[in-house]
């Protein structure tokens, strides 16, 4: 058997542990929850085929790219959430 000053170590461990995992679903769900009901910034519905609408986006390069920047040339778009952004 341990010694019971081991026990309340590893009890204060778990315990601290625990906080910590529920503090982060806390912030999870309350971003979640904060980004429900917002409208979509330009809800724009297009089917195959449509020409798409003139657009810019920051990549991770940190520019601002324009659609009319590539005209005439192949645009594919790899969109990834942030994490906690609800998107």
């Amino acid at each position: 058997m341990l010694p019971l000053s081991t026990l309340v170590f590893h009890e204060v461990r778990m315990f601290k542990l625990m906080s910590v995992c529920a503090v982060c679903g806390l912030v999870a769900m309350a971003a979640a929850l904060s980004a429900q009901g917002q409208p979509a910034q330009n809800p724009t519905e297009l089917k195959v085929g449509d020409t798409a609408p003139a657009f810019s986006l920051q990549g991770s390069d940190g520019k601002v790219h324009k659609l009319s920047d590539y005209k005439g040339k192949t645009v594919v778009l790899a969109w990834f959430p942030k994490a906690f952004t609800g998107g």
